[in-house]
């Protein structure tokens, strides 16, 4: 499942980016933000929100805000220039190094993931299985999917495979350079993101073009970004703020990996 591992790892590195370029923060609109989506032309505020600051000490305040977060929700979809497809995820973390949570591949199937500990625990559907085994002979294709399907499985997180969740699942690592502060951010409209107020920052970095929408409303957390030009295009949202991570042992059998190789 090593293709699959290193989409995921792009799509967070994908959000880094966002982050340390523009130097945002991230959102605790509220627990529905985990499925945000713009809605511009809405008025997130009767009052001017962050009023007499720019936009690079909004982002700066974002940042902070978003950095001192325990735990944060994940959620996006980035094109994969691999497979032509779309990654998606919807992965809860937190700086304990433990996560929840789910990655598809387009329409090639997806994978349940929990992280606890040095354990990882994967679920592939069918689908996604199928995917991974081509160019295998169908024999073996069929015995991965027999085995496997539906099925949780576990392996330590040094393992091949599993160790390349580790920087996606390590909240440190997914905000790595966040606080990095030196944005020319600039100040854009009000919108809300599922129904939380927030401010619009456009920040650019080179040919890559981004838009941030910052929390207006309790603390300002980074709601979204969206990569509108250059490398990576696409959109993360960021929710459930300091919630706790669901990252226990699955209920019923779970497949061992590691004995099986052993």
């Amino acid at each position: 499942m090593r293709r699959t591992a290193l989409a995921a790892l792009c799509i967070a590195a994908a959000a880094t980016a966002g982050l340390t370029g523009c130097q945002p923060g991230q959102d605790k609109a509220d627990s529905s933000a985990s499925s945000a989506s713009a809605e511009p032309g809405r008025s997130a505020a009767k009052k001017e929100p962050f009023a007499g600051l720019t936009g690079a000490e909004i982002a700066d305040r974002a940042t902070n805000a978003t950095t001192g977060a325990s735990s944060l929700r994940v959620k996006g979809a980035i094109p994969d220039d691999e497979s032509g497809g779309t990654i998606s995820l919807d992965v809860l973390v937190n700086k304990k190094g433990e996560c929840a949570g789910t990655i598809g591949m387009g329409g090639h199937g997806k994978a349940d993931l929990i992280k606890t500990g040095d354990i990882v625990y994967m679920k592939f559907d069918e689908a996604l299985l199928r995917e991974q085994s081509e160019g295998e002979s169908k024999a073996d294709t069929e015995a991965a999917v027999a085995m496997l399907a539906g099925k949780w499985t576990k392996t330590k997180a040094t393992g091949a495979d599993a160790k390349e969740f580790e920087g996606f699942c390590d909240l440190g690592a997914v905000l790595d350079g966040a606080e990095d502060s030196n944005s020319d951010a600039s100040r854009g409209s009000t919108t809300t993101v599922d129904g939380a107020p927030a401010i619009t920052l456009h920040e650019k970095d080179g040919k890559d073009r981004y838009t941030l929408y910052v929390a207006t409303e309790g603390k300002p957390y980074l709601l979204r970004i969206d990569s509108t030009a250059g490398a990576d295009q696409g959109s993360v949202t960021f929710s459930d703020f300091d919630e706790p991570v669901p990252a226990g042992k699955p209920a019923g059998e779970v497949l061992d990996l590691d004995a099986l190789g052993g």
